[in-house]
């Protein structure tokens, strides 16, 4: 079960052309858009990364627009929990659940993921929020991922995971922004 006050999101690689070639990308970034928002609406932290932005080019304009107040950690290794700066925000977020969203599913999820699951952070597959060039290649990682661990959700489940009540004031934002 994911709780609010102990949940992050993690933003990872949605850059450039590569952004633009995955499968179903105009879908992807639609998602990504009402994933980004929601976390907003419920003060969830997000840590946002790029993979060599010099050389793939920076985060889509749709996605930078939502996060003006934050720079992406720049990274090189395809596993960002191997990149200190970082490691270094989700040990000072203090939260132990982590949604994790972003392309390529195969290499760059797939590895952060695994990097925050073997230091004992508990993930979550944002399932309709990662691509990867290939269908195939998004099925392999999200099956492997789960074999070792991750939990599969996606936007709507876990949003609506985190409010717990349509009472609570955040709920008509939230319901706004899925539907």
């Amino acid at each position: 079960m994911l709780y609010q006050e102990n949940t992050g999101l993690v933003l990872i690689d949605v850059q450039g052309k590569l952004a633009r070639i995955v499968n179903e990308s105009e879908k992807l970034a639609v998602n990504l858009e009402k994933l980004i928002r929601g976390c907003q609406i419920l003060s969830i932290p997000i840590i946002w990364a790029e993979q060599n932005p010099k050389g793939l080019g920076s985060t889509i304009p749709e996605l930078e627009k939502l996060l003006v107040h934050q720079k992406p950690i720049e990274k090189y290794c395809f596993n960002a929990f191997d990149n200190e700066t970082f490691r270094q925000a989700i040990i000072d977020s203090g939260r132990r659940q982590w949604l994790i969203c972003g392309i390529e599913a195969h290499i760059c999820v797939y590895q952060t993921a695994m990097g925050l699951l073997s230091n004992n952070f508990e993930v979550e597959i944002v399932t309709d929020c990662v691509s990867s060039r290939t269908k195939e290649s998004i099925e392999t990682a999200l099956k492997k991922l789960q074999n070792k661990g991750a939990g599969l959700t996606n936007i709507e489940m876990c949003l609506y995971e985190l409010v717990k009540d349509s009472r609570r004031e955040v709920f008509k934002e939230i319901l706004t922004l899925i539907k």
